[in-house]
This record gives structure tokens, C-alpha cells and sequence, in this order.
């Protein structure tokens, strides 16, 4: 569901501060391949330190291993660059058989039995409504899409702007607004680098996936070797392959 705005047609606002705003969280899923490690450190001057270094010498524990020159490893490290949206455009339309209704009650009863109130209401022609097609819940936003079997009901509707609905024996006043449908038109990609994470490459499936793990992650929190505090590790042995899901860095 799309926010509501309030917009002054003068060329200018009156307080910008008070403009209502679309907000996009990136929600980035990245192929891993096997062999490889995710390594995010608590300061972004770590990260670009490891970076500069290239290649690293990892030791390991000879205790799962039988021949000691297998104990050290090399990987490689490599700046982690994944793609954002620069710009979007989105295509609105209305549907004509559609309305969103919003600010509904709290009320002490399931999801299930309030579409079920709800479609029972809108399909009374004397509420100004008629058959209804189907109703879905927005789970984002706490609304509901109520679909008509028939063009001409919705318009009258949204045109009211609020109306009285019944549920049991109360009456509560909904909001009543048009349902848009968004496609995108339009969308530019930029590279970014994610500043406190190192992809970590070329790691050989030698010790099991738990040790391999503590082992990068005691080389890397190393000072003398350039590390510094490790916030997260994922690590993928070879021949298998993993998803890194980035969120906003909020810290």
C-alpha cells in the first residue's frame, strides 16, 4: 500500500519537513560460491585495510588434518560490490473494480472473520455495494483490498471518502480510497561497495564448516595481521553454494 501524501499544487511547500515520504529499504539477496566467506568487521577501516592486503595466509588447526604442510591456507580478498537502485519509476493505475479501506477497528476477533464482516457489509446494495469478488489483508499496512464482481460500485464509494460499517452490533467509521497498482517503468542500478564487508575467496574444503569458520574468524580479529573485531562471518564450503542478504546499514 502506498503512503498517503498531502501535496500544495504552489510550486513551493510551506514546511518540507512535513511532506510525507516513499522510503526504499534495499533488501539485497547475493550469490555465494563454494569456497567462499562473508566477513564483516565492526569498523570500515578494518574491512579496507584486508582489502589492500590481497592475499592472506590463514593457519589452521592440525587437529582434523594428518599432513602438517596442509595446516596454512590461502584466500583471497576482494572488495564486496553489489548493485542499489539509483532511480525508480513506477506506473500507477487504478483498478475500477477495487477499493482499499483502512482505519479499522481493533477489535478482538481474527483476520478471517473480519474480511468476512467486511464482505458481508460491502455486498448489501443498501451500504452501496454489491457482490463481491474477494478480499485480501495487507499484512504491511494493516488495510484491506475489497474487490467487486462489477464495474461502477467502487467509484461511489471512494467518492464518499469514510462510511459507517457495521461489525457485530457496533458501527464503525473506515476510511475509503482508491486501490492503485504499481508496475515498474523505469529502474537504473548503480554499483556499491559495502564498506565493513570482505568476500573472502579460494578457501579449500579442508576442515569442517564449523572450524573453518572459527578459524577465519581468529585470523581475521587479529590486529597483527590486520584484522580487527568481526561482527559476522558466513562461510560456504566448497561444492556447495549459499544467499547473503544485505539490509541498510544502520549503525
Amino acid at each position: 500500500a502506498l503512503p498517503e501524501k498531502k501535496m500544495i499544487f504552489k510550486g513551493l511547500t510551506v514546511n518540507k519537513e512535513d511532506m510525507n515520504s516513499l522510503m526504499l529499504t534495499p533488501l539485497i539477496h547475493y550469490p555465494l560460491p563454494g569456497g567462499s566467506a562473508l566477513i564483516t568487521f565492526e569498523e570500515a577501516e578494518v574491512a579496507q585495510r584486508i582489502i589492500e592486503m590481497r592475499e592472506h595466509t590463514v593457519e589452521l588447526s592440525c587437529g582434523e588434518l594428518e599432513e602438517l604442510d596442509k595446516c596454512r591456507v590461502r584466500v583471497q580478498a576482494v572488495p564486496m560490490d553489489i548493485l542499489l537502485p539509483s532511480a525508480l519509476e513506477i506506473r500507477l493505475t487504478q483498478s475500477s473494480r477495487s477499493i482499499l479501506v483502512s482505519d479499522l477497528p481493533s477489535l478482538d476477533i481474527s483476520k478471517e472473520a473480519l474480511l468476512d464482516k467486511l464482505e458481508i457489509f460491502f455486498s448489501k446494495t443498501k451500504n452501496g455495494g454489491s457482490e463481491v469478488e474477494s478480499t485480501d489483508f495487507l499484512e504491511d499496512s494493516d488495510q484491506v483490498v475489497l474487490t467487486f464482481t462489477e464495474d461502477g460500485v467502487a467509484e461511489p464509494l471512494i467518492e464518499k471518502g469514510r462510511i459507517q460499517v457495521s461489525i457485530g452490533k457496533e458501527k464503525y467509521k473506515v476510511k475509503i480510497s482508491p486501490c492503485m497498482s504499481g508496475d515498474i517503468s523505469n529502474l537504473q542500478l548503480q554499483p556499491s561497495r559495502c564498506p565493513r564487508t570482505v568476500l573472502l575467496l579460494g578457501i579449500p574444503d579442508v576442515l569442517s564448516e564449523e572450524s573453518m569458520r572459527d578459524a577465519l574468524e581468529i585470523h581475521f580479529q587479529k590486529a597483527s595481521r590486520g584484522g580487527g573485531e568481526v561482527d559476522a562471518l558466513a562461510y560456504v564450503p566448497a561444492g556447495r553454494t549459499g544467499v547473503a542478504v544485505f539490509v541498510e546499514d544502520r549503525s
